[in-house]
């Protein structure tokens, strides 16, 4: 990766970030695996990939949810990655998340009111709960919630209604930066549709940064500056969004861009190739060897590949982990 950066040019950036999981005697499951990315202010980072890549767990684990294993954190300039205790409390009010599944992530036997105040309540951001209320109806008003669904509960309401909450929640610390974790994915078109506007709308409004995780190519077009295409815990390429989807370098990432379904039907005329099909068999995360990870499945595989890559800059902002590229 490049030098360090300036403190006012990026808001969060991660510097070979690794989180493993135990899974038995000398056996890690590598989730996230010396993941390096960068993230301008008010911009939104989409971080893309097949399900059971790491997209999750590296949100998590940039918010300080999972402890990292290694590599460092930076947020706003400052090294969060060993901040504990009340320095670190400090810290989580301005990084926020949306889960994705709304309902699981609420409580069912709290009112949506008193779900949207406890962030305000366990950070002691005000001193009454008249001010914490207040603040309450203010956001539930910006996320497009009526007053009125403040005293139903979680399965009262629907599931868009339930991710405004979610997004309400997320509001309430006055956040620099949220990661959306597939925020869309559990619902219907019309509603995914209007809870992207919503967000993009807020982002403006208030000046927020987002890292959105997504396995639909066509929200992260919509919605990201910027892309980081994942492949079982590593970053293999990240550029800006226009450069991923115009020239894309790395064989992952121009498989996923081949799998998109063409509605104008010119690849059925053309003929589907056999070569733009993805075969073999996944890597094992677990212990996994200091090899290119993506080999196994790769029509470009050469026997540079039998090596660790390195994630290099090939063009402007355009990083890419492959020999071939």
């Amino acid at each position: 990766m490049p030098e360090p950066l300036k403190k006012s040019e990026f808001l969060v950036e991660t510097r070979n970030l690794k989180k493993h999981f135990r899974v038995g005697r000398g056996r890690r499951l590598h989730a996230v695996d010396g993941v390096s990315v960068r993230i301008r202010h008010s911009e939104t980072l989409g971080v893309i990939g097949e399900s059971g890549c790491g997209k999750t767990t590296f949100g998590r684990t940039v918010l300080r949810l999972y402890e990292p294993t290694s590599g460092e954190i930076f947020f706003d300039g400052e090294d969060i990655t060993k901040l504990q205790g009340s320095a670190l409390s400090r810290v989580r009010p301005r990084m926020q998340v949306i889960f994705q599944d709304p309902f699981s992530s609420l409580n069912p036997r709290m009112y949506i009111e008193d779900a949207i105040a406890e962030p305000m309540i366990v950070n002691h951001m005000y001193r009454t709960n008249k001010e914490i209320y207040a603040r309450v109806y203010r956001v539930m008003e910006m996320v497009g919630l009526a007053e009125r669904f403040g005293s139903c509960y979680p399965h009262e309401i629907s599931g868009g209604l339930r991710q405004r909450v979610g997004i309400a929640r997320a509001l309430t610390t006055n956040p620099q930066f949220i990661v959306c974790d597939e925020p869309v994915s559990s619902l219907d078109v019309s509603i995914k549709a209007q809870i992207i506007n919503l967000l993009m709308d807020l982002q403006e409004s208030l000046d927020l940064t987002y890292m959105f995780i997504t396995h639909d190519l066509s929200v992260v077009r919509h919605i990201s500056q910027a892309i980081a295409v994942m492949y079982l815990g590593q970053c293999v390429e990240m550029a800006p969004s226009k450069e991923i989807f115009h020239n894309a370098m790395h064989p992952y990432t121009q498989a996923l861009l081949k799998a998109v379904p063409d509605p104008s039907l010119r690849r059925r005329r053309a003929g589907l190739l056999e070569e733009d099909i993805i075969r073999g068999e996944i890597s094992n995360p677990i212990n996994p060897k200091p090899v290119c990870r993506f080999a196994d499945r790769c029509p470009q595989r050469g026997s540079e590949c039998e090596q660790e890559q390195s994630f290099r800059e090939l063009a402007k902002d355009h990083f890419v982990a492959c020999c071939r590229a």
